[in-house]
């Protein structure tokens, strides 16, 4: 997914004067922006704080409160792991440790390749069927360290261009 020309400065500011009169309008608009752009912009931060009265400082800090916030571009895949006790229960943190092994990177880090951002979510309301990953908008259940492998296998694989 191509987002760069959704980051122009007058399309942030457009998403921004939309919310801004809204009661504690700071997280609606950082919602809007990297549901629009898949991340929160450096270039977004002096318009928002800008527009609410707020300092750039006070705008990061609560960017980076919320992991769910990303302030770069994610992989083309991105893959949620829960957290909840009904998964951890039934082997999530063991499929945790595997996945961060597997691919090289911690929570809201993206693999060198660009390929799989991982995150880390806190129930994906699929608890009978531990541990359980989304990957991207589907959600699956009792994914062993095999199947993560699998799978991750299936999305880090390019077809090969042929040379002519």
């Amino acid at each position: 997914m191509n987002h760069s020309q959704e980051w122009a400065p007058q399309a942030i500011q457009a998403e921004v004067d939309a919310l801004k009169h809204k009661p504690g309008a700071l997280l609606p608009i950082l919602h809007a922006l990297q549901d629009r752009i898949g991340f929160i912009p450096e270039a977004a931060v002096p318009i928002i704080a800008d527009a609410l009265h707020q300092t750039r400082a006070e705008v990061h800090g609560v960017i980076s409160f919320y992991h769910h916030f990303r302030t770069t571009p994610p992989g083309r895949h991105v893959v949620h792991i829960c957290r909840a006790e009904a998964c951890q229960s039934v082997g999530a943190r063991q499929l945790e440790a595997h996945a961060k092994a597997r691919l090289g990177v911690d929570y809201q880090q993206t693999t060198p390749d660009r390929e799989i951002t991982l995150e880390s979510v806190y129930c994906l309301g699929n608890c009978a069927c531990g541990p359980s990953i989304r990957v991207d908008d589907s959600i699956r259940g009792r994914v062993t360290p095999e199947a993560f492998d699998e799978l991750m296998d299936e999305l880090q694989t390019r077809p090969l261009e042929v040379m002519g």
